[in-house]
């Protein structure tokens, strides 16, 4: 049976790798919908071809603007539950349904996929980053979330409903933020084992930038909290 969930995807130039990620959704949810952040290889007419809906940006805006995207159009839909996941193959469908199970057993309305219990597969730097950026995000939050960095995310649409967005980030950075707010605002944030899938995949994310935008971000986290 398939589960009450709408999947949407973030994706850039990922019509090679889309289509069996979309497929594998499709076993596990009711609708899948693939945000095209102004990809130029047939991204989205991949996607629809495997069976989702595609919402396009006509140019590339980032992946914070595709996350808001997301948001937006599940305001539109019925279903009660949102999974965000990457469309590159690095999370995998199959697990859906845990992150479901882990959200009606612990009345979670936010749950954060976790690939740290298992690191074999992944690159050394990334073990690294991620084990210090979910020290610093969770002692800034007051909650221990053991893989901040992980976009496999499964949110309610009661908690969704239930917040006056002020979103001041567009890129990675917004991913943080969406923690921040939440936890500041007392909803508690549950995490799920998932599987750890690298391919030698090149990351998106600019170092020196990126780094530069999350900090500003915990700084005017600190600020607001004082």
């Amino acid at each position: 049976m398939k589960l009450p969930i709408v999947a949407i995807l973030p994706a850039y130039n990922e019509a090679v790798r889309i289509v069996p990620v979309v497929k594998s959704c499709l076993q596990f949810v009711e609708k899948v919908v693939v945000v095209d952040d102004g990809s130029k290889d047939g991204t989205a007419e991949a996607a629809e071809a495997a069976g989702a809906v595609a919402v396009r940006h006509p140019k590339n805006r980032g992946k914070g603007v595709a996350i808001q995207t997301a948001f937006e159009t599940f305001a539109k839909e019925d279903l009660p539950w949102l999974v965000l996941l990457d469309s590159d193959g690095q999370h995998d469908p199959a697990d859906i349904p845990m992150l479901y199970e882990c959200a009606q057993r612990g009345s979670y309305d936010l749950v954060l996929g976790n690939r740290m219990r298992d690191t074999r597969k992944m690159p050394w730097i990334r073990i690294a980053t991620n084990r210090f950026m979910s020290w610093l995000i969770s002692r800034i939050a007051g909650q221990w979330m053991p893989d901040t960095q992980c976009g496999f995310r499964l949110f309610s649409r009661r908690l969704l409903g239930s917040l006056d967005w002020r979103l001041t980030t567009s890129h990675f950075d917004l991913e943080s933020e969406i923690l921040f707010q939440l936890a500041c605002a007392g909803h508690r944030i549950g995490s799920c084992p998932i599987k750890t899938i690298y391919r030698g995949e090149s990351s998106h994310i600019n170092p020196v930038i990126d780094t530069l935008r999350f900090i500003r971000l915990v700084g005017r986290t600190l600020r607001a909290r004082r």
